[in-house]
């Protein structure tokens, strides 16, 4: 090997941590089955007071309008005092039209994963980032535009399996990300356990 090449080959440790240290962006503080397993009573007591949402995949299938349990969220976080708000890169008329039937107020066309929207909507809410979570159900979007305006994440799984085509070749780079943070995540418990 050259001196050249000697020079510019990186060791695998060293690619290891950085390739890490990528991925661990997009990592989502929080990772559940549904947006209806989400706990608010619990989170509205630990200083919640707004909750942004995605709509597609996220609270009901993808083009679906508000179903009865989507709507009896809604009613029940505007009965918790808990402030409600639609982020969507969706057009106006999907994004309005759901919004009035679970009666909340939304931004369409965001830009996800631009932080602007996301700074917006709490703007719209009353609430800050130490107040405020966001649930979706993409990462390279929904997630990652939370996690950089340091908003607290929930990662849902997808409702539906039927997705548009440029989602589903995101879901193959997701499910990489996905398979490390859930390494990491069973490494944790592993220490935590070994120090009971």
């Amino acid at each position: 090997m050259s001196a050249a090449k000697k020079h510019l080959a990186i060791p695998p440790t060293v690619f290891y941590t950085r390739t890490m240290s990528i991925l661990k962006q997009f990592y989502p503080d929080n990772y559940i089955d549904s947006t209806y397993q989400i706990d608010f009573e619990q989170l509205k007591r630990q200083g919640i007071r707004g909750v942004i949402f995605d709509i597609d995949n996220t609270l009901v299938p993808h083009g679906a309008p508000a179903d009865e349990r989507s709507r009896a969220l809604f009613l029940r976080l505007h009965k918790l005092g808990i402030q409600t708000m639609l982020l969507s890169n969706n057009k106006e008329p999907r994004v309005k039209s759901f919004a009035k039937q679970v009666h909340t107020s939304y931004i369409y066309k965001a830009g996800k994963p631009a932080v602007k929207n996301y700074r917006k909507a709490m703007e719209l809410m009353g609430t800050d980032k130490k107040t405020t979570l966001f649930v979706g159900d993409q990462l390279f979007t929904d997630v990652w535009g939370a996690q950089r305006a340091g908003i607290t994440t929930y990662l849902v799984k997808p409702i539906h399996p039927k997705e548009e085509i440029q989602i589903v070749l995101k879901r193959r780079l997701e499910w990489i990300v996905l398979y490390f943070y859930k390494k990491d995540l069973n490494k944790k418990k592993k220490r935590k356990g070994g120090l009971k």
